[in-house]
């Protein structure tokens, strides 16, 4: 085994919601921040974080959120949607992967791979023909790691982030 084989991944349930909130508040912190306002990083933080909105979430049968966790401690989370849930397209052929975050700490450790390993599991699973997420076309680290993984851009959407709209790259791979 590789050095990484501390890392687990474990699918999280609603008994898990606080420490989705944090880790979910302080990657998307760590990982935009310096590209955006205060004001907007703050309204965005407490809308998309918010008790309700996770509980929607963590309920919803056709989303599914994993933790990445190392010594005890959550450091990174993935979150997938199926059909109706996905933020576009509502393929039921096709697994949205919404969400790979993980702590600045762990970047370059593999923690990002293992969660994308396990989005890929999932589909394979569910048999879907296709995977596709959107990226902050400024966002040119995830770009990379995407196009690494066998991604290639399919079109482009909007995402507002406070008062702010911002292109995202919407991005597919076949399996």
């Amino acid at each position: 085994m590789t050095e990484m084989n501390e890392i687990e991944i474990i699918k999280i349930d609603i008994n898990d919601i606080k420490a989705l909130q944090q880790i979910g508040r302080q990657t998307f912190a760590e990982t935009f921040a310096e590209s955006n306002s205060p004001e907007n990083m703050t309204k965005y933080l407490e809308e998309a974080y918010a008790d309700e909105k996770l509980t929607e979430e963590l309920n919803n049968p056709n989303s599914v959120f994993y933790f990445a966790k190392a010594d005890n401690q959550v450091i990174g989370y993935l979150k997938l949607n199926f059909g109706v849930s996905q933020t576009e397209l509502k393929d039921n052929a096709a697994l949205e992967i919404e969400r790979i975050y993980v702590t600045k700490e762990y970047h370059g450790k593999k923690v990002g791979q293992l969660l994308y390993d396990k989005a890929i599991n999932v589909a394979k699973e569910k048999q879907v023909d296709y995977i596709w997420l959107g990226v902050w076309e400024e966002n040119k680290r995830a770009i990379q790691f995407y196009t690494k993984n066998g991604f290639v851009e399919f079109d482009k959407h909007i995402f507002v982030l406070g008062n702010d709209a911002q292109t995202d790259i919407m991005m597919k791979k076949q399996l």
